[in-house]
C-alpha cells in the first residue's frame, strides 16, 4: 500500500463528515497543493530547531524529507506522518555542547537515541505496547517532558533574548498572539509566521534605528552590526548538498555541514531522556490519528517507533538533526479531513528539493538572533507545559507522595543542573540525571509504599503531545 493509492471519489474535496484515507489520494493537483500545506506547516519548526541546536538547518530540512519516506515505508503508508526535527533534544545538545561537545558529538549522541527508539521499537511491535505505560506512565513522562523543556530556559534568557531585546519582545508578542487569534490552519504555523515578521522588523529596526552592539553569532562574540545580514545568502548557489562540517584543531565548530558523528558516553546519556520523551511523543501523535481516522493504529505503534528511529539514525548519521512526528501536520489533517499519505510524499520531496539549495540554506541561517530569542521562549516553556499537560489529561494524584516527592526532586534537579561528578571525566547532570531520580524513585517507592498509596496509583495511557 506505501506507494499505491485508490482515487477518492471524483478527486475532489471530501463534504462534511467524510474523510480521505491513508490510502486514499484526490487529484494529483490537489494532491501535491496539500503536500505544498505540509511543507508550510512543518517548515518553521524544521529549521528552527537546527539553528537553535547549532546544527546545518538547510541539511535538517532535506534529511527530515528523507526521514519522512523511510517512516512512510515502515509504517507501510497506514500512519500519514511528517518526520521533522525534534525539540525533545534540544536541552540535552544544549548541555552537550556546555561540556565542549562539538557537532559530531552531538550528533553521534542523537544517533545513538535513534539506535535506543528502534530498539524499543522492535519490542513493542513483537511484545505490544501495553509494557510502556508500565514503565512509562503518565506521572513520570509527564515529568521528563516537562524538566526537558525548563531546563532550556536559561538558553533563551542569556543567549538568544539579549542579543536584541526589543525584536524578541516583539517577535514574541506576535507569536502568542497569531497562535491564539488566528484561524485555523494560520494559528498552526504561528512559529513560522513569527520568523517572517520578526526578520521584517529587524530589516525596519537597521533601517530606522542603524547597527546593534550585542553578541553575534556569527563573529562568535559582541560586535557592532546590523541585525539583518544577508551577505552570505548572495554568495551562496542556487543548486547543491550542504557543505561539509569544519573543525578547528581544538575541535570546535568553524562550519556546520554534513560530518561523520562521533560517540561519547558521557554525552550519550544526556540524551536518554529525550528518547522517553520521543515514545511518549509518538504513542500520542499515533493516538491523535488513529482518533481522527477511525482506524486502529495500535498494531502499528512498535513501527512507528521504529519508523521515527530509523529516521533518526539516518539523518544524525550525515550531520542532520533527529527526527519526530510532528503535531503541525497532524493539524493540517485535522483541518483537512485528507490523511491521504500521497501527500506527505509530495512533501518530503519538495523538502528534499529545498534542502538541496544552498541559497535556502543561508538565508535561514541569517535568522537574527533576537527573533530566535522572541520565539525560543515560547517554545521553551510549551515544552515544559506539555508535561503539565500529560499529567492533567491522565489525572495524576498529587496527592499520592509517590506521585509528589520523586518527580518534585527530579524536576528541580534537571531544571536546576544539579550533577554527580564519579571520575574527572564522567558525571551525570541536569536532564539525565534528573531523569534517573523520576524513573528509579518512582518504580522504588511504588514497591515499597503502603497499599492504600499503592492502589491508588492508576498505570494508564500515556498521554498524548499533539502539541510538541
Amino acid at each position: 500500500m506505501a506507494l499505491s493509492w485508490k482515487l477518492y471519489g471524483d478527486g475532489k474535496t471530501p463534504p462534511p463528515g467524510a474523510v480521505v484515507k491513508p490510502d486514499e489520494r484526490l487529484s494529483w493537483p490537489r494532491t501535491v497543493g496539500l503536500g505544498a500545506q505540509h511543507v508550510i506547516a512543518m517548515f518553521g519548526a524544521t529549521f528552527v530547531f537546527p539553528l537553535i541546536m547549532g546544527l546545518n538547518p538547510q541539511l535538517a530540512v532535506m534529511m527530515s524529507g528523507v526521514a519522512t519516506i523511510l517512516f512512510l515505508l515502515i509504517v507501510n503508508g497506514n500512519v500519514p506522518s511528517y518526520l521533522g526535527t525534534s525539540a525533545s533534544f534540544v536541552a540535552a545538545v544544549a548541555a552537550i555542547r556546555a561540556q565542549g561537545g562539538n557537532s559530531a558529538a552531538v550528533t553521534g549522541s542523537i544517533l545513538i537515541a535513534g539506535v535506543m527508539l528502534t530498539i524499543v521499537g522492535v519490542l513493542v511491535h513483537y511484545l505490544g505496547g501495553h509494557w510502556v505505560s508500565k514503565i512509562l506512565p503518565p506521572a513520570v513522562t509527564g515529568a521528563v517532558v516537562m524538566l526537558i523543556g525548563f531546563n532550556l530556559a536559561p538558553v533563551a534568557a542569556t543567549i538568544y533574548w539579549p542579543q536584541d531585546q526589543w525584536i524578541a519582545l516583539l517577535t514574541m508578542t506576535f507569536v502568542i498572539l497569531a497562535a491564539v487569534l488566528l484561524p485555523g490552519f494560520w494559528s498552526r504555523i504561528a512559529i513560522f509566521l513569527g520568523l517572517i515578521v520578526g526578520f521584517v522588523l529587524s530589516w525596519l529596526f537597521d533601517k530606522g534605528f542603524g547597527q546593534i552592539t550585542s553578541y553575534s553569532a556569527g563573529a562568535g562574540k559582541i560586535t557592532t552590526h546590523f541585525r539583518v545580514d544577508l551577505s552570505g545568502v548572495s554568495h551562496a548557489s542556487w543548486f547543491g548538498f550542504p557543505a561539509k562540517s569544519i573543525f578547528g584543531p581544538d575541535g570546535k565548530d568553524v562550519t556546520v555541514g554534513w560530518h561523520m558523528p562521533t560517540l561519547s558516553a558521557t554525552f550519550i546519556l544526556l540524551v536518554v531522556p529525550s528518547v522517553i520523551a520521543l515514545i511518549a511523543e509518538n504513542a500520542g501523535h499515533v493516538k491523535a490519528v488513529s482518533e481522527m481516522t477511525g482506524a486502529d493504529l495500535d498494531p502499528y505503534l512498535g513501527r512507528a517507533f521504529i519508523g521515527d528511529g530509523v529516521g533518526t539514525i539516518v539523518a544524525s548519521a550525515v550531520g542532520g538533526s533527529p527526527t519526530t512526528t510532528y503535531a503541525e501536520n497532524i493539524g493540517v489533517m485535522a483541518a483537512t479531513r485528507v490523511y491521504s499519505t500521497a501527500a506527505y510524499w509530495v512533501a518530503a520531496v519538495v523538502a528534499i528539493i529545498f534542502g538541496l539549495s544552498p541559497k535556502f540554506g543561508a538565508f535561514v541561517s541569517s535568522t537574527p538572533g533576537g527573533v530566535l530569542g522572541g520565539i525560543t521562549v515560547v517554545l521553551y516553556g510549551m515544552i515544559g507545559l506539555l508535561g503539565a499537560k500529560i499529567w492533567k489529561e491522565n489525572d495524576v494524584d498529587f496527592a499520592n507522595p509517590v506521585n509528589l516527592v520523586p518527580l518534585a526532586a527530579g524536576i528541580i534537579i534537571g531544571i536546576g543542573g544539579a550533577s554527580l561528578k564519579f571520575t574527572d571525566t564522567f558525571s551525570i547532570s541536569g536532564i539525565a540525571l534528573g531523569t534517573i531520580v523520576v524513573v528509579v524513585f518512582f518504580h522504588l517507592l511504588r514497591v515499597l509504599a503502603p497499599a492504600h498509596l499503592k492502589d491508588a496509583l492508576p498505570m494508564g495511557g500515556q498521554g498524548a503531545l499533539e502539541d510538541l
